[in-house]
């Protein structure tokens, strides 16, 4: 394609890119760059899913790094009958994806190029929705929405929706400094001159994370770029797979020694090219995102990761400087990272692990200095907690107790919520609603009952002497004495997924100033059990006397009885297995699986995971 004729393609073109305005459309434009190492059973999905999106892409260009199962003879057999695809074999395995995505990009021909990786597709008609995009804006770069799509249960999970809520353009990255948030490189199209004009690639070898350094290259070049609310990418997310893809192997502390390089060296790009708000940012977004993820996980780990873990991040976070952490102080990834800072040793880690999850929990005890000053702990006084003090109760990192129990009798659901120095009692808490969302369909939600929320009575000081019933704690995980389930009769005639509401107990408003509210509720299994054998995530919203509202999430407590594989008789099924557990993160959740069906494939699976 020639200059004279892009220009005038620019000027008398329609903005949507697709046509001359006589039905005519424009020359192919687009080449995708497919990398893959030993994945037959899924290269040729990827390379057709390209070839698929129509005569807008002019080439595929299929780069194998050295495969050993036979990848390259099924894209060479492709090719034979696609003229449009060129198939290039590296001779030695780089051991990353950087090198052979910049073998791809450098044999492209085409004005524009997109990656792809061999596990994952385009979903149909994303290069025209991403070339409309990038012609009609006269951007750089054009970027869309990429799906998160779990197998085999098909779950899917948008990244960044934010982001791509609306159509934009942005004139320059940082006027919209959430770019750095996406570090992907596969849910864009990008110019390929403006590429090679600032000799944009991708870092070589095994290098892990990449993509996130290229990133930062691509925004320190300050392209015009156009965003667009299309799915543009499917990213296949297979945790089962006997082995992980680069990004989803975390069980060794050298993952986060390349996640942690990768981030600094985006900061230093970002920096250099004097984008000081973008490298913030990305700092910013090392704590809210990356450290926040792995904090959750921490607890999964040996003592000898942990210890380890722990060196790197106070290493990478000593980097940081005041404007870093002044940002947002009240942030849960700046806590977390404070802690981190503050002690030599890995400590409270169920503790962080609460922070770290989404929404935030933050769990007692809740200590204060000598001067009255909201602290982490007693051993960690440096770490304030006062700027929470003047975070909205909608943004606070509350706390819930969830105790569920399973019976022949019925489920119960107990809740308690903790007070947070005073920022509750002066909310007013009144009501929490109950929801359950499923796990593999986010839109299906069993809705319960809204509960009351009864003050506890008789338990002066719960905040601070009740820190034990927080993870790893040694009080009564039943939550006796004032704890969640004693606080009278609420919600004992509700219904989860009927809507019922409970009878009245109490509003919250003076009593438990300084401890806890709770509610009580019966679990309705059969809305529950309807869709088939199925996980279930507890979600809560505490309405609060001033309209204000905070969903949450609640802890799992632990103990004598609880989160116990249950089979509860049903009417309907026969029987209905009820496994509450807690997550990664340590919230609630619970699988159900209903009828004889439903118990033999949770056996078959827990018999599979034995045996492997």
């Amino acid at each position: 394609m020639n200059a004279e004729s892009e220009t005038a393609r620019d000027t008398e073109g329609h903005a949507d890119g697709r046509g001359d305005g006589h039905g005519v459309r424009p020359p192919a434009e687009v080449a995708v760059v497919v990398i893959g190492y030993d994945d037959a059973a899924h290269v040729t999905d990827a390379v057709r899913s390209a070839l698929a999106q129509g005569p807008a892409v002019r080439e595929v260009v299929a780069v194998d790094d050295c495969s050993r199962d036979g990848s390259v003879g099924l894209l060479e057999r492709l090719s034979a009958s696609e003229p449009r695809l060129k198939v290039i074999r590296r001779r030695a395995n780089s051991g990353g994806c950087g090198t052979p995505r910049n073998t791809g990009l450098d044999a492209v021909t085409s004005p524009y190029v997109m990656f792809l990786d061999s596990d994952d597709v385009l979903p149909p008609g994303a290069v025209d929705a991403l070339l409309a995009a990038a012609e009609g804006a006269h951007a750089e770069v054009a970027s869309g929405l990429c799906v998160r799509r779990e197998l085999p249960s098909g779950r899917e999970v948008p990244w960044q929706p934010r982001l791509y809520a609306l159509h934009a353009v942005v004139p320059r990255p940082a006027q919209r400094t959430r770019l750095v948030h996406d570090t992907l490189c596969v849910n864009k199209l990008y110019r390929t001159a403006f590429l090679r004009a600032h000799g944009i690639r991708f870092p070589e070898g095994r290098f892990p994370y990449e993509d996130v350094v290229f990133t930062a290259r691509l925004l320190a070049a300050a392209p015009r770029i156009a965003l667009i609310p299309d799915r543009v990418y499917v990213w296949h997310v297979r945790r089962s797979e006997a082995r992980l893809s680069i990004s989803l192997d975390r069980s060794g502390v050298e993952n986060w020694r390349a996640r942690t390089e990768a981030c600094r060296q985006a900061y230093e790009v970002l920096l250099g090219a004097g984008q000081k708000e973008l490298a913030r940012t990305a700092r910013a977004k090392f704590l809210d995102h990356d450290l926040r993820m792995y904090v959750r996980e921490l607890g999964l780990r040996d003592v000898a990761y942990r210890r380890a873990w722990w060196e790197l991040t106070r290493a990478h976070l000593a980097e940081y400087d005041a404007d870093d952490w002044a940002r947002n102080p009240a942030a849960p990834g700046r806590l977390i990272g404070r802690v981190v800072l503050a002690s030599p040793e890995p400590c409270d880690l169920p503790r962080l692990r609460e922070l770290a999850a989404r929404p935030a929990r933050l769990y007692p005890p809740y200590a204060r200095a000598a001067d009255g000053a909201a602290v982490w702990s007693d051993a960690i006084p440096q770490v304030l907690l006062e700027p929470l003090r003047a975070r909205p109760v909608r943004a606070l990192p509350l706390a819930v107790d969830a105790e569920l129990r399973p019976g022949a009798r019925g489920t119960r659901l107990r809740l308690r919520l903790h007070e947070l120095y005073g920022r509750v009692a002066q909310a007013g808490p009144e009501t929490v609603d109950v929801e359950w969302r499923h796990r593999d369909d986010g839109d299906v939600v069993v809705r319960g009952p809204s509960l009351p929320l009864a003050p506890c009575a008789g338990v002066p000081g719960a905040d601070e002497t009740a820190g034990s019933a927080g993870p790893g704690g040694s009080a009564d995980p039943a939550g006796r004495g004032g704890s969640a389930g004693r606080g009278g009769s609420a919600g004992r005639s509700g219904s989860a997924g009927r809507g019922n509401s409970a009878g009245p107990v109490g509003h919250g408003r003076s009593a438990g100033s300084d401890g806890t509210w709770s509610a009580e509720t019966a679990v309705d299994l059969l809305p529950l059990a309807a869709p088939g054998v199925g996980t279930w995530d507890l979600r809560l919203r505490i309405r609060f006397r001033d309209g204000a509202s905070r969903d949450v999430t609640a802890h799992a407590l632990t103990g004598a009885g609880l989160l116990r594989r249950r089979a509860v008789p049903s009417a309907r099924h026969g029987v209905v297995l009820v496994q509450p557990y807690t997550t990664h993160s340590g919230a609630l959740a619970l699988r159900v699986a209903p009828g004889v069906r439903g118990v033999l494939s949770v056996v078959r699976a827990r018999l599979r995971r034995l045996l492997h």
